[in-house]
This record gives structure tokens, sequence and C-alpha cells, in this order.
């Protein structure tokens, strides 16, 4: 007889009555990475050690509560029937779009803030938040989530998976494409790109209108595979805005090089 396969305890430790569970742990290791990254590049662009710590001290809550809201706001037939679950984000349930308006707004006013150019900022922040995003995926992972439509065992060991990717994608008896594995290895090979590119002295916020227009493509088909995609009618909203994301980034990028705006290079001294 076949073992029952059992899913990973989302649960990382329990003191007393709180579990801390694996999903905001492994987030929290993502933000802390990307931070420290970023810190680091900051400095040597010139810029206060701690301006990246200080803007997060406002962006990580603002992008929480605002990843939160855009979730609860396109899941509200579920969410106004068990109004108790709004605030429960360690069962999932968080859109990384939404975090992303909260973050960049945050970014926006506290460059004005500082007297300092948002596009250096995000320049600089880009290869940090993707990285975020790729180890924040395996959140997902721990919570079973983020998961494809079905396929079988026989599809998931052509990928060579490792055996406990395997045994995670098994849910209530059957096996689902690992899309949170598909963006998240996307993502990485994003950093990857986007540290790159820092050698090659891009125009100044065209690093971050790459990383705009790199995630957004591959969000746009991983998000085709989805069965938990919040939707507007008949319409994936991810690939929405995935969509206008791309023609955003693209038409940025050209309109600001025919304006002189990226005149100015990423590695320019006192840039």
């Amino acid at each position: 007889m076949e073992k029952a396969i059992q899913p990973l305890d989302p649960v990382a430790v329990s003191l007393g009555p709180i579990d801390v569970h694996w999903y905001g742990v492994i987030i929290g290791a993502g933000i802390i990475l990307a931070l420290m990254i970023a810190m680091r590049e900051s400095t040597r662009r010139g810029l206060d050690k701690d301006l990246f710590a200080d803007l997060m001290l406002w962006a990580i809550p603002i992008a929480i509560i605002s990843a939160r809201i855009y979730y609860v706001i396109f899941e509200w037939d579920y969410y106004a029937q068990n109004t108790g679950e709004i605030m429960a984000i360690w069962h999932g349930g968080i859109a990384i779009h939404g975090a992303l308006i909260g973050s960049v707004l945050t970014a926006y006013f506290f460059t004005k803030k500082r007297n300092i150019s948002f596009w250096k900022l995000a320049d600089i922040a880009a290869p940090s938040i993707i990285l975020g995003q790729a180890i924040g995926r395996w959140g997902n992972f721990m919570n079973q989530e983020a998961h494809g439509g079905e396929v079988t065992r026989t599809f998931l060991e052509n990928l060579h998976l490792p055996e406990f990717i395997i045994n995670q994608m098994y849910i209530e008896g059957v096996y689902y494409h690992p899309t949170f594995l598909y963006e998240s290895v996307w993502d990485l090979l994003g950093f990857l790109v986007l540290i790159l590119l820092r050698r090659v002295n891009l125009g100044r916020g065209e690093m971050f209108l790459t990383y705009v227009i790199w995630y957004s493509a591959g969000r746009f088909f991983i998000e085709g595979l989805r069965t938990d995609s919040l939707m507007i009618g008949d319409l994936r909203m991810a690939q929405l805005i995935s969509a206008a994301l791309i023609a955003f980034g693209i038409i940025a990028m050209i309109y600001r090089r025919v304006k002189g705006y990226a005149n100015i290079r990423y590695l320019d001294k006192n840039s």
C-alpha cells in the first residue's frame, strides 16, 4: 500500500499560543536580504547608508497593508462572509501587485521628502525587489498556494524536481503545477540580469524599468497557469496589469531617452 504523502508543516515554531508560520519567516528573510543588498549598493552610489533602512520603516507596513487590501477587494465575495479572515495574512492572500503599488508610492513621497531622485533610488532597489520576490514565493510553497492546474506525478518527475517539492504539490489527492517555482526561478534570473546590467551603465531609470518589464513578462505567462487568479469578469487581473506594465516600461524608457532624462548614467559619479 502506497504511503500517504504528508504536506510540510506551515508552522515554523510555536511560542505558547502563538504560531510562527514559515510564510512570514520566508518573506521576512527575503526582505532582510534584499535590504542588505540595497544598503550596500546605495552606499557605493554615494547615498546615506541608512537611507533604505529609513525607507523600509514606512514601505514594509504600507506594502503589506496595500497587498492585503488589493487581495481582499478582488476576493470580497469570500471576505464579506468571513470578515474575521480579513486580517489573517498568515493564511496567505497578499497580492504582489498591491504591495508594489504601495511601496512605489511610498518610495516616491519618501524621495520627495529627502530631496533625492526617485529614479536613482528605484534603480538601486530594482535587483533587491525582484530577489525578495523570488524568495517570497517559497512562502506560497509552504502554504500550498499559488499553484497551477492539475498535472501528473510523472510530469513533475520529468522536471527533475526534488522529492519534497513534488510531494508538496500533492494537494487533496491531486498534483499541481509548481507555478510558485516557475516564478521564483524567473525572478532569480531577473536578479542576475539586473546585477549584470549595472556594469552596462544604463541611463537613469532604465534599471528599474527593465525590472518592471522582466517581471511583468514572466508573470503574464505564469499567471495563465494558475488556478487562484484574482479575476475581473473573465479576465485575470494580474495579466491585465502585467501587460499594462510592459507597455508602460517600454514607453517610459523611450520617452526618457528622447527627453534626455536618461542621459545621467547609473555609474556616473555623484549622479
